[in-house]
């Protein structure tokens, strides 16, 4: 599977990177002010909203005393048929509370409100849930149980909005220690964020990602059969047309040029078809790839061509999360042609991505024992290496790691990728000096590539957490290549720690616009999503998240 972006790490690590376990409690540890309990504020109009009557009896201490008392016995008596499980007695006696409740114990009747929405909830009535819950917060704006309650319901009934906004609300009175309600958010937030990635999908506009970005795409296939095909100066048609665009990094005009060669009666359909793909992956338009790969595997293509195609459309179904279609490609790549390295590189990243290590080390092994010159496959090897020994807490693993890296780098001087990945492993060692020294090495090998910058920006955050200083190099990275989608991830990622929330969300609309998958775009609307919903938490509150 091609790397899906100049930097090797998947996306979603970067939360973990910036010390975060999830979207959602980012800006948590840069609150400014506590929240602070307030009156309850009375709602005028519940009672004609409701079924309550009551007399006028706020000024009689002992009626009112007499009315609370009841009211709670009739409580108690609900509370006993919900445990027996007779949920249309318990709505009963709710009502009797309710309707008994004086208006001067806002709390005790939003607590018959609550109780009154685990009956409906248990009838799965999503609507009265979230009516009943809403009682209870107009009377307890700070209720946790009925914010849980009612974003349960929103979400059952698909108002996954609702469902995040309830869920954040109660993290963040929780203080963001309460593992259960942090899950449900998690699990709201990959919903809501796949529901808005399909629906951004479905109207946007490809882009063409940066040269750079191409040119880090193909250089992950050793045995790539378009750049091996040597063109005679005196062959013309699409196909030629095309051959030259993509050594002239004339990218736009490869799609038209393939589809030329493929309406006339040229030589190389098969070649035009795959590079054709091949750009329609990179542009994010996965139909049309998908259609255009299955032709080529299904042709009397030559074999390299067709193993190229199948790694490329299992890297394609790795993208929409279908493992199982993914790993029969690779088998089938396999059959076709067993010394293709490429096969067991990116098979290995598959693994690597889905965290069964075992295997990933050994796809990566057989990759270099295949093509031991192929500098990234050695270099990915280490890291996979790495990662192995890290989760089965192997420190003479972890030790041998760190020989095989250095001499990576003896051996090829020139892969800037031996650098970053050494450079990752040192910052997870807590090694900053070293780390920046590598990335600084990789620049000197490969200057163009603007996601250095931002991996030097994250080591700021690790080992001292200076933000400006990192939001500087990342805006440098921008500046280098503004079709960067990562470093605008990152920065906004940054920008929510720092409680600017507003900007956070444009940074993150930006790199939506560049992203050239469904997962890649659900998990930056997941991102966007969970500052949205805090954005909007605070206002309601008063909150200040950003940093003094």
């Amino acid at each position: 599977m091609a790397s899906t972006g100049s930097t090797p790490f998947p996306k979603w690590q970067l939360a973990i990177l910036l010390g975060a376990p999830l979207a959602i409690g980012l800006g948590y540890l840069y609150l400014r002010n506590r929240l602070e309990d307030s009156e309850n504020k009375k709602v005028t109009d519940l009672k004609t909203k409701t079924t309550i009557s009551l007399d006028n009896e706020e000024n009689n201490t002992k009626a009112s005393e007499s009315a609370i008392d009841r009211a709670m016995k009739l409580k108690g008596a609900g509370n006993r048929a919900f445990h027996a499980g007779e949920y249309d007695k318990a709505i009963a006696l709710y009502n009797e509370a309710i309707e008994a409740c004086p208006p001067d114990r806002p709390v005790d009747l939003a607590t018959f409100y609550q109780n009154r929405s685990a009956c409906y909830e248990k009838r799965e009535m999503w609507e009265q849930v979230k009516e009943d819950c809403t009682f209870a917060l107009k009377l307890n704006e700070k209720y946790v149980k009925a914010f849980l309650r009612r974003s349960r319901a929103a979400e059952k009934s698909g108002d996954l909005v609702l469902a995040l906004e309830d869920v954040t609300s109660a993290c963040i009175l929780e203080r963001f220690q309460v593992q259960s309600s942090l899950v449900n958010a998690d699990r709201i937030l990959k919903a809501l964020g796949r529901q808005h990635a399909r629906e951004a999908l479905a109207k946007r506009r490809p882009v063409m990602p940066s040269k750079h970005f191409i040119k880090t795409y193909f250089s992950a296939f050793s045995e790539d059969p378009i750049s091996k095909i040597q063109l005679d100066d005196n062959v013309t048609g699409g196909f030629a047309k095309a051959k030259t665009a993509l050594n002239t990094q004339d990218y736009d005009a490869i799609v038209d040029a393939c589809t030329e060669e493929l309406s006339g009666n040229g030589k190389y359909k098969n070649e035009a078809l795959l590079l054709r793909a091949t750009f329609y992956l990179l542009l994010g338009r996965h139909d049309e790839a998908q259609m255009d790969l299955g032709k080529v595997i299904d042709s009397d293509a030559s074999t390299k061509v067709k193993v190229n195609a199948l790694i490329k459309r299992a890297s394609l179904y790795t993208q929409l999360e279908n493992t199982d279609h993914c790993l029969e490609d690779f088998a089938r790549a396999a059959q076709l042609d067993p010394n293709n390295s490429d096969i067991y590189h990116h098979r290995g990243q598959v693994y690597l991505l889905l965290e069964r290590m075992d295997e990933a080390t050994a796809e990566f092994a057989k990759a270099v024992e295949l093509n031991p010159d192929f500098s990234i496959a050695y270099i990915q090897k280490c890291y996979a290496d790495y990662r192995h020994a890290q989760i089965n807490k192997n420190v003479g693993a972890i030790a041998q790691v760190r020989a095989d890296f250095e001499r990576a780098l003896e051996r090829f001087p020139r892969c800037a990728e031996a650098y970053i990945l050494f450079a990752q492993v040192l910052s997870d060692q807590q090694e900053w000096g070293r780390a920046e020294a590598l990335f600084d090495s990789a620049l000197s090998v490969d200057p163009n590539n603007a996601t250095l910058y931002v991996h030097k920006g994250l080591v700021q955050l690790q080992k001292s957490t200076d933000f400006d200083k990192a939001v500087k190099l990342i805006n440098k990275a921008i500046e280098m290549d503004d079709k960067c989608d990562f470093a605008y991830e990152t920065l906004g990622t940054i920008e929510v720690q720092r409680g600017n929330l507003r900007r956070s969300l444009e940074l993150f609309e930006k790199a939506i616009a560049l992203a050239k998958t469904e997962l890649e775009m659900t998990h930056l609307f997941s991102l966007k999503d969970a500052a949205a919903a805090q954005l909007k938490v605070s206002e309601r509150w008063g909150l200040d998240w950003t940093v003094s």
